[in-house]
């Protein structure tokens, strides 16, 4: 006959589980479902931020402010992009200017775009590409944002 050492007899007076088990139990079991809701909202969140998107009526009260809804983070209106001031570059013989985002260099009398505040210059193909992603100069990111309810 084989002794065999792995059964186990059982009994029920051998378990025995005290109140303070049974509350320590309860407490990481709670923890655990209140975490769980806490990603799971923080989850959602997220998700319905990123879908959200601005209404008319606040696209129509940017349009007449000439800026940014504060909703949306990234670009200004094309209006707003039209208004900035376009000069023909003029060469100087000590230093050859060139756009900073396509790196080609500024021919004579050819347009130019100047931001305001920075007066950094650009193709406007080039600057208005960035601009209706970014409202931030590409060389320095001064801020473009016209009339920002938002103070930074």
């Amino acid at each position: 006959m084989v002794n065999s050492r792995w059964t186990y007899d059982l009994n029920d007076n051998n378990f025995k589980i005290h109140g303070h088990i049974v509350f320590y139990i309860l407490t990481l079991f709670s923890a655990f479902i209140i975490l769980t809701f806490i990603f799971l909202f923080i989850k959602w969140a997220c998700k319905y931020r990123r879908l959200s998107t601005p209404s008319t009526a606040d696209a129509d009260a940017d349009a007449e402010a000439g800026g940014v809804s504060p909703c949306r983070s990234r670009g200004l209106d094309s209006v707003v992009i039209d208004k900035l001031p376009i000069l023909l570059h003029r060469c100087s013989l000590d230093e050859e200017a060139q756009c900073s985002i396509c790196l080609s260099a500024f021919q004579d009398q050819e347009k130019v775009k100047i931001l305001p505040n920075c007066n950094h210059s650009y193709h406007p193909e080039c600057v208005d590409k960035w601009l209706k992603t970014q409202s931030n100069c590409p060389l320095c990111r001064a801020s473009l944002r016209v009339n920002s309810p938002v103070k930074v």
